[in-house]
C-alpha cells in the first residue's frame, strides 16, 4: 500500500476496511491520478451481503481485504457506520463509479476491457459504449459464462488495457480479479455486478428519488423478487451492527 493510500480515511466493519471519503476526491486524488502513471490496483465495491459472506468465507474475506481500494456500495454500509460512531461521508456506488470512470476514460482515449454479463448483453454493451463514448478503445470483451478463466486473463492481458470492468457478479468478479491481476502490467480492475445490464439497456437503474431516500435495494427487490434471500443477508447484517454499536 502506497503512503497516498495510507492518507484515506478508513471506516472498519466487520473487518472491511472501508474508504471514508467522497466520491469525487477518490477519483481526483487517487483513482485518476494512478491511472495517469499506469499504476495496476483493484477496487472492491462491497454491499452489507458480500461483508456478510466474508464473515463465512475466510479466503473471500482475504479477497476483499487485498483491494487497494474499498469503497462503501451499499446504504447499509453507511447507516451501520452511524451505528459504530464512525460515520462514512457517503455512499459510493459502483455503478456511478463506473460511469464516472468511462467518461474519465473517454476524455483521455483510455482502453478498456469489459468482462461479464450474457454474450448479448456484453455485445450490446460494446455497442452502447461505442456510441457513447466515441474515444474510448475497446481492449477486448468477454461474456461471463466461460470455464477457464486463466485463458480469458491471458487473452485481456495481452490487450493491455488501462481499465478492466468485471461484471461476473461476486464472488466470482473479485476472485478472478484476486487470481488474475498478476497476468498484467498495469491496469484499474474493479468488479461492477449488474452495470453492463443496466448501461446496455437490459435493466433500469432505480428512479433518482428512491436512491436518493436509500431504497435502490428495495425497488431492486420489487423488479427482482428472487432476489429476497440477499435481502434477508443485508437484514441480518443491519442487526448485528445495531447491536454491536450499542
Amino acid at each position: 500500500m502506497s503512503s497516498e493510500q495510507n492518507k484515506i480515511n478508513r471506516v472498519t466493519i466487520m473487518d472491511i476496511d472501508f474508504v471514508n471519503i467522497t466520491k469525487q476526491e477518490l477519483l481526483t486524488k487517487h483513482i485518476y491520478p494512478r491511472l495517469q502513471i499506469q499504476d495496476k490496483f483493484f477496487i472492491a465495491t462491497p454491499n452489507p451481503e458480500i461483508v456478510m459472506r466474508t464473515r463465512e468465507d475466510q479466503h473471500y474475506k482475504k479477497v476483499i481485504q487485498s483491494a487497494d481500494y474499498i469503497v462503501p456500495d451499499g446504504a447499509g454500509i453507511v447507516l451501520s457506520s452511524r451505528y459504530i460512531k464512525n460515520p462514512i461521508l457517503e455512499r459510493i456506488p459502483g455503478f456511478e463509479l463506473m460511469v464516472d470512470l468511462l467518461e474519465y476514460a473517454n476524455d483521455n482515449g483510455l482502453s478498456c476491457y469489459f468482462l461479464g454479463a450474457r454474450d448479448y448483453i456484453n455485445n450490446r454493451l460494446i455497442e452502447v459504449i461505442n456510441k457513447r463514448y466515441e474515444h474510448i478503445k475497446i481492449a477486448g470483451n468477454h461474456h461471463g459464462y466461460f470455464e477457464d478463466g486463466e485463458e480469458i486473463a491471458n487473452n485481456a492481458s495481452e490487450t493491455n488495457p488501462d481499465i478492466v470492468f468485471v461484471a461476473l457478479g461476486s464472488p466470482k468478479q473479485e476472485e478472478w480479479i484476486y487470481n488474475y491481476i498478476d497476468k498484467f502490467s498495469k491496469g484499474l480492475f474493479i468488479g461492477v455486478g449488474g452495470s453492463f445490464d443496466i448501461l446496455a439497456g437490459e435493466l433500469k437503474r432505480a428512479p433518482k428519488s428512491w436512491i436518493k431516500h436509500n431504497l435502490e435495494w428495495l425497488y431492486r427487490l420489487l423488479k427482482e423478487p428472487f432476489r429476497w434471500k440477499r435481502i434477508l443477508k443485508s437484514v441480518e447484517f443491519m442487526v448485528r451492527m445495531r447491536l454491536r454499536g450499542k
